[in-house]
């Protein structure tokens, strides 16, 4: 990797700068690609915006920039895209293109002067020129520092191409298509790439893949609709399944569900919603979010059903006279266990009356009949 050391005035830098949600971000003269296709949204909150106007108001040093060569324009000129600085960069341009004020003062309310002062500031930007492989390891390291990415977003940089960049129209804009859908049911932030990881995740479980091998897979193909029209089919079943919406259904893995549940003909909807309500009100379901992967797969450790508390437990180690009643044998009280004796799936509560004590071994056994 090459790398030369440049001094690149803001006056450059935003000179036809452009902004389009789909197509993408250029500026300097239209040489330089802002957030090529590896790159994340902008996710700067106003307060990190404001500082980098604010640093450069006052003429203090930013961070040093990093752009990559990828060629060259019909001119002759050298092309650039931005491989570390992108979230200052737009930050400089928003501001001087009018889009926001920083202390209550917009661009164009500054005095002459001060407008001069800050296109005349001079960015450091390394310009590094390599190989795509050199770039991709330059590019994890040189974001390591400041807001770190997100492992989906080093793996959109790896497997960057048309469907990577077609699967982010889907998942990861600002009132993407995914947000409208599937917002109340995914936890997370689309611009940082999680629901694209989601839905990815989902979908490599279904294939058996990996995230990356289904990346990999996929990568070289023209749209990601393929991936889309999954996700669509998950949300559908999960409403189909669970009309009733509740604020427990967000962010559970629904596409793993549905990946083993979509074909059973047993699930009825009503019946459904109706051991869901019961188990919603019911005091000993300690962990509600729990409720929908129980009435699917009748797991009850997911319910986290509620635990004798240990004065109930010490008075039946008490009744009991610290003897097992499955074993017979004598224990101390730590070396034994608070059990229902009949069960709660079968009606027991967690009340002392229904409380025993046995050995830590006979209540193993007890628990996987």
């Amino acid at each position: 990797m090459n790398i030369t050391k440049c001094e690149i005035p803001i006056r450059d830098l935003v000179e036809d700068y452009w902004d389009d949600a789909e197509e993408g971000v250029t500026g300097y003269f239209g040489r330089l690609d802002i957030r090529p296709p590896y790159q994340r949204e902008f996710v700067y909150k106003p307060a990190q915006r404001d500082e980098v106007i604010r640093t450069v108001m006052n003429w203090f040093p930013l961070n040093v920039m990093y752009w990559a060569k990828t060629g060259q324009n019909e001119d002759g000129e050298d092309t650039f895209e931005v491989l570390d600085g992108q979230q200052r960069t737009v930050s400089i341009c928003r501001y001087v293109d009018g889009e926001f004020s920083v202390d209550d003062r917009y661009f164009d309310n500054l005095a002459e002067d001060e407008r001069e002062r800050i296109l005349s500031y001079r960015l450091d930007v390394y310009q590094c020129e390599g190989e795509p492989s050199e770039k991709l390891k330059w590019f994890r390291i040189v974001n390591i520092a400041g807001e770190r990415l997100t492992e989906q977003e080093l793996r959109n940089a790896v497997y960057a191409g048309p469907w990577v960049t077609s699967a982010k129209r889907y998942f990861s804009k600002t009132g993407c298509p995914a947000q409208q859908l599937a917002g109340d049911y995914l936890t997370g932030s689309s611009i940082r790439q999680e629901y694209l990881e989601k839905a990815i995740e989902w979908a490599a479980s279904a294939d058996g893949e990996t995230v990356e091998g289904y990346m990999a897979k996929h990568a070289g193909e023209p749209s990601a609709v393929g991936l889309w029209n999954y996700f669509r089919s998950v949300i559908d079943w999960v409403q189909a399944m669970f009309p009733t919406y509740r604020r427990e259904m967000k962010g559970l893995e629904w596409g793993l569900l549905y990946n083993d549940h979509r074909d059973r003909a047993d699930l009825d909807p009503k019946e459904l919603e109706a051991e869901v309500s019961r188990l919603m009100a019911d005091d000993d379901v300690t962990s509600k979010r729990g409720v929908y992967e129980y009435v699917l797969t009748r797991n009850e450790r997911k319910l986290s059903i509620r635990s004798f508390d240990k004065r109930d437990a010490r008075a039946a180690y008490e009744r009991q006279k610290g003897v097992c009643p499955y074993c017979g044998q004598h224990f101390s009280f730590e070396e034994m266990q608070a059990d229902h004796i009949v069960p709660w799936s079968k009606g027991g509560r967690t009340v002392p009356e229904n409380c025993q004590m046995l050995c830590r071994d006979c209540n193993l056994k007890k628990s996987d009949r």
